[in-house]
């Protein structure tokens, strides 16, 4: 049980460190003369897109204005907390 409380809460803080990914990213798409060819900004770009572009399949534009990013961090969000919460019962029920 705390092997599998370890790996959960590996995930959570890889979950975590996704999620300042995904705040850099919409932060850097306020700005749109970027060079995105940047090695650095390819790779912000690589990581948080394919993730994003599930939630702009599902919201369209609305008035110009891309409301996939919220909803993508909401569902991250509550992700992480529901991992949270398996690794203090994991956790607790190893006696950790």
């Amino acid at each position: 049980m705390a092997a599998l409380a370890l790996i959960v809460a590996v995930l959570v803080k890889t979950l975590q460190i996704y999620s300042l990914v995904l705040f850099v990213r919409v932060l850097l798409s306020w700005f749109p003369n970027l060079d995105w060819s940047n090695p650095a900004l390819a790779a912000i770009s690589a990581i948080s897109d394919p993730f994003l572009t599930v939630f702009r399949g599902l919201i369209p534009p609305i008035g110009g204005i891309d409301l996939s990013a919220i909803v993508a961090f909401f569902s991250l969000s509550i992700l992480q907390g529901l991992l949270q919460q398996s690794v203090v019962l994991l956790a607790s029920a190893s006696g950790l």
